[in-house]
């Protein structure tokens, strides 16, 4: 699957991305306030893009004008989730490289697989979370139509081997359909 949108395209990764992936991914200010280790090389980054980024709607977030991966978006069934979606329900995942921050391409690419999940998919709602002190992620979730639902103390992250705070955020489809209205 693949989707555009005015900026962006969001398609499946391949291993050609993983020196983009890497120069991206190596940033100590981007995968440890996500929850995961900055990579060490472009092999990593081709063995993340083989053992993770290749799961079922996962997208590399990629500029219309050039298709280089610059970040990536996916959505997270429920078996895989962070908390407690059910059945008829999905997670949304993402991160972008730190020269892309602050321009609204994260919302951009959030809001279309939003579109996907409740008008393809068939979802009720979309949850999705950011650790404490990740400020960028939660007002990218404000802009999106996320409003607060709980937070879960102690929780283990697993890819860091640490113990963090998470704030989730759920969208049920009957407000993102008076928000879209």
């Amino acid at each position: 699957m693949r989707f555009e949108t005015e900026r962006l395209i969001l398609r499946p990764w391949t291993e050609s991305d993983a020196e983009s992936l890497y120069e991206y991914a190596k940033d100590p200010e981007v995968g440890p306030i996500a929850g995961w280790p900055i990579h060490t090389s472009i092999e990593n980054s081709r063995e993340i893009i083989r053992d993770v980024l290749s799961a079922k709607d996962t997208y590399a977030v990629c500029l219309k004008e050039d298709n280089r991966a610059i970040g990536s978006i996916g959505l997270i069934p429920p078996a895989q989730s962070h908390t407690k979606a059910s059945e008829n329900e999905i997670e949304v995942g993402y991160w972008i490289g730190v020269p892309f921050w602050g321009q609204g391409l994260i919302p951009e690419a959030v809001r279309c697989l939003q579109k996907y999940a409740f008008e393809e998919l068939g979802c009720e709602a979309i949850w999705c979370g950011y650790y404490d002190g990740n400020v960028k992620s939660k007002k990218c979730q404000e802009k999106c139509g996320f409003r607060y639902h709980h937070t879960e103390y102690e929780k283990p992250c697993v890819l860091m081997g640490d113990v963090r705070t998470e704030h989730f955020t759920r969208l049920e489809r009957s407000e993102w359909i008076k928000e879209k209205s």
